[in-house]
């Protein structure tokens, strides 16, 4: 029985023929019988379209997002986020400061040079690391000042003006974002700038855009596609056939990004030896997340047990306080008393 992906994709193949070429081989059946059923299941229904396809495994965005093979998606993807329309000129190498750890969070982190002298750094982030802010602050920072060097370099003292200097952006797009993001439950994007509380405009030349694409998911369900936008996130965060669906008939055009993926798909061996990267990463994320929720719960209750011996402490000051003026009004009371029996 065909599923509803195989009518718009004819390459996507049976589930008998995936099983027959992983049981051909001595290798892949082994990989295949460790994995959990809830996994091996989760293969088939990729590799056969009775799911769709996760553009968030690694090897997929990989494929469709690379900035240096396919330049005009970055460039659809930021001018849709900033809201403005962007032209890429150059792929940047990064500067590997990234810390060990949060390398595992990352499915992609690019750094890309706009035609207008600006710095976009996009990140697609599997579970999204503790402190969100701060860290981006951290490397918006580190970039800008990657930038100023470069400028300050290529020009003589006399001549370099910071004017010269250009925009810094960091897009970060989330599978699973962190627990601040889901206080606003209607909010999928959140886009950050430095303004003053005067009204006075200056530069500050720092901006930031959050996508938690979790939230997406869960506010446009069984919704129809009205931007281009929305297209463009139901395409990174959705598997439901019935989106992918919806998605290439409203825009044709996404419908080949789905074809390279579904032919990579074709490739059993690679395409497993793949998946069970994908599986040991999840596993990492899972255990670095769990540390996060467990060192941001001691944090919380440090802080209500500093508050509640705070409180204590207030309170015995008070009480204190309270037993004092007791006593003071007892003695005024009992002098009163002996001045009125001295004076019958």
């Amino acid at each position: 029985m065909k599923h509803a992906l195989q009518e718009y994709f004819p390459m996507l193949q049976s589930r008998e023929e995936v099983m027959e070429k992983i049981q051909e081989k001595k290798e892949l059946n082994k990989m295949f019988e460790r994995w959990e059923e809830r996994q091996k299941e989760e293969f088939l229904d990729f590799c056969t379209g009775a799911r769709g396809v996760k553009m968030l495994y690694d090897f997929c965005a990989k494929a469709i997002l690379n900035p240096e093979v396919y330049p005009e998606r970055i460039e659809e993807l930021i001018s849709l986020l900033l809201g403005k329309k962007v032209r890429l000129l150059k792929v940047l190498p990064n500067d590997n400061t990234r810390i060990a750890d949060e390398t595992s969070l990352l499915i992609m982190d690019f750094l890309v040079e706009l035609t207008d002298g600006s710095i976009a750094n996009v990140e697609i982030q599997k579970v999204g690391y503790a402190f969100p802010g701060q860290r981006s602050a951290c490397y918006s920072a580190d970039l800008l000042l990657r930038q100023y060097r470069q400028v300050r370099n290529q020009m003589t003292k006399e001549t370099f003006s910071y004017r010269e200097i250009s925009n810094v952006y960091t897009i970060v797009l989330f599978e699973k974002s962190t627990p601040e993001f889901h206080v606003f439950p209607d909010q999928y994007i959140h886009k950050f700038r430095q303004r003053s509380d005067t009204g006075l405009q200056i530069d500050l030349l720092q901006e930031f855009v959050f996508v938690a694409l979790d939230i997406y998911r869960e506010k446009h369900q069984n919704k129809r596609i009205e931007k281009r936008l929305d297209g463009w996130l139901t395409f990174l965060i959705s598997d439901e056939p019935e989106d992918i669906i919806t998605l290439i008939e409203k825009y044709p055009d996404f419908k080949a990004m789905y074809e390279q993926v579904y032919e990579i798909c074709r490739n059993i061996e690679q395409v497993m030896g793949m998946f069970s990267k994908e599986l040991y990463e999840l596993d990492r994320n899972t255990v670095r997340y769990m540390i996060d929720e467990l060192q941001e719960g001691y944090q919380k209750q440090k802080e209500e047990i500093a508050y509640l011996k705070e409180q204590n402490k207030k309170s015995r000051e008070e009480n204190e306080w309270l037993l004092k003026e007791i006593e003071q009004i007892k003695r005024s009371l009992g002098q009163g008393h002996k001045n009125m029996a001295a004076e019958e």
